[in-house]
């Protein structure tokens, strides 16, 4: 086995996609957002900051953990968003906006915004569906 394999992985280049074809540059063509891959630790952290104890029906005490899927949608396109700086406070408030996840909600239109995070997914790995990982996070 070559540990130097393990030691130097192939960087992966952070993608370019259009994210909606109402953003246009100065040539009328669609400016593309940048979207990078995040690590597994970090992946962990958005999944531990949308996860929450539910109390089982009828079960006095005992509580089972639920993930707020939506909410860790939104939270790791945004950890994925390279461009558009979705943090930036001029941006976010000439959307009315406070929040990178707020902003990136206002900007796209519904379809826009669930075919964005498709490709953040896809990027990151996901080839399972949402429901099929939901249901990872909860075991």
């Amino acid at each position: 086995m070559n540990l130097q394999a393990f030691l130097n992985p192939i960087k992966e280049e952070n993608k370019k996609v259009v994210a909606s074809k109402r953003f246009v540059g100065d040539d009328g063509k669609p400016i593309k957002w940048e979207i990078k891959t995040i690590t597994a630790e970090e992946d962990e952290a958005l999944r531990k900051s949308c996860t929450r104890n539910v109390q089982v029906p009828g079960k006095k005490g005992q509580f089972t953990q639920e993930i707020e899927v939506n909410k860790y949608l939104g939270l790791l396109a945004v950890s994925c968003t390279v461009s558009p700086n979705l943090n930036d406070a001029e941006l976010q408030n000439g959307y009315g906006v406070m929040g990178a996840d707020s902003l990136l909600k206002k900007m796209l239109h519904a379809g826009e915004y669930t075919a964005y995070l498709g490709k953040v997914q896809e990027l990151n790995g996901f080839d399972s569906s949402m429901d099929e990982l939901v249901e990872e996070a909860k075991n």
